[in-house]
């Protein structure tokens, strides 16, 4: 098995900080989470669910970060790598925003800052699965250099699978 190295669990762009999870990031999460249309999740499910990410952060070494506007210091999402549908050797970069925030780049900014801890820790390829109905996702990636690899169908719809291979 291949060794990498720890992803840093606090990056920063011009506009934006992504850094590790708090439990205090709950309510904001489940907000962002009720965006989805299957109703607003118990805050204290998500609490426990912040413990677990935070659990599998110190144990894989990879993370997905809450994302605040540097400026304004509110929470507008999250961005990291997950294992997803993947694995660790190549696990996904996985992306979500409030919509009041959507059309402004912030996703194309952070997911550009997580490509590159990426790349700091030694891995060779990423992966993304996205439904072919978010136009907008599928953009970021093509802008981040993420190719069509291959289509399947899952129960939610057809989903994209893209690949980027990283220097």
């Amino acid at each position: 098995m291949t060794t990498y190295t720890t992803m840093p669990f606090h990056l920063e762009t011009e506009r934006l900080i992504l850094r590790p999870w708090a439990e205090s990031d709950a309510a904001e999460f489940s907000d962002l989470l009720s965006e989805r249309g299957n109703g607003k999740p118990p805050v204290e499910r998500i609490r426990k669910a912040v413990v677990e990410l935070l659990a599998a952060t110190e144990s894989t070494g990879i993370a997905l970060l809450p994302i605040q506007r540097r400026d304004e210091g509110d929470f507008i999402g999250y961005c990291g790598l997950i294992i997803g549908r993947s694995t660790l050797d190549e696990p996904e970069i996985a992306y979500e925003l409030f919509q009041r925030v959507h059309g402004r780049g912030y996703a194309t900014e952070a997911a550009r800052a997580v490509l590159d801890a990426a790349v700091a820790t030694g891995r060779k390829r990423l992966w993304s699965t996205v439904g072919t109905w978010n136009a907008p996702s599928l953009r970021v990636l093509e802008k981040l250099g993420f190719e069509r690899d291959h289509l399947s169908m899952e129960e939610n719809g057809e989903v994209v699978w893209l690949t980027r291979a990283l220097p």
